[in-house]
């Protein structure tokens, strides 16, 4: 018999996805899981560039060396939040690895896309509780999800990481 397909667990390190990555263990252990954090390349790039939005317009041009050494730092970064996120679902039961990938487009695509890679049998969030014009200006990865997996998505509220 193959093994059962592993859980797609979406992980920054957050009090929510904390919850997230427990509740996965409850549910699903000891099934694989991979816990992913996704990091953005570019948004040195975009900061520094001077003349947009305002913001870098008093700055003088960017070293394009400088712009590579902070995106690899923001992937090392996101390296370290999705091994944290694995160590913590291993203690939680599961076997888990982590993965860093880069969001070029926007968070949901890329845990959704990662999910199909890996034929996962679920994809799992913690909620932030958004409400009201944060959650339409921030967004709600919970709610993307739900529209556009192809796989369940399990949303773990967690009321201490409530806004509103």
């Amino acid at each position: 018999m193959a093994a059962p397909s592993p859980i797609v667990i979406a992980y920054d390190g957050s009090t929510a996805a904390r919850a997230a990555v427990r509740q996965a263990g409850l549910l699903f252990a000891p099934r694989a899981a991979i816990v992913l954090t996704a990091w953005e390349p570019g948004l040195a790039e975009f900061m520094l560039m001077p003349g947009v939005g305002g913001m870098g317009s008093m700055m003088m041009p960017y070293d394009p060396s400088v712009v590579r050494d902070i995106d690899r730092a923001a992937e090392d970064h996101a390296h370290d939040i999705a091994e944290d996120g694995a160590e913590l679902a291993r203690s939680e039961g599961l076997t888990a690895e982590a993965l860093a990938v880069r969001d070029t487009a926007d968070t949901v695509d890329a845990l959704v896309t990662a999910a199909e890679e890996h034929h996962a049998a679920a994809i799992v969030v913690g909620s932030r509780g958004l409400k009201g014009l944060k959650s339409k200006l921030l967004g709600s990865t919970s709610s993307g999800l739900l529209s556009r997996s192809h796989c369940p998505v399990v949303v773990v509220r967690h009321p201490e990481d409530s806004e509103s």
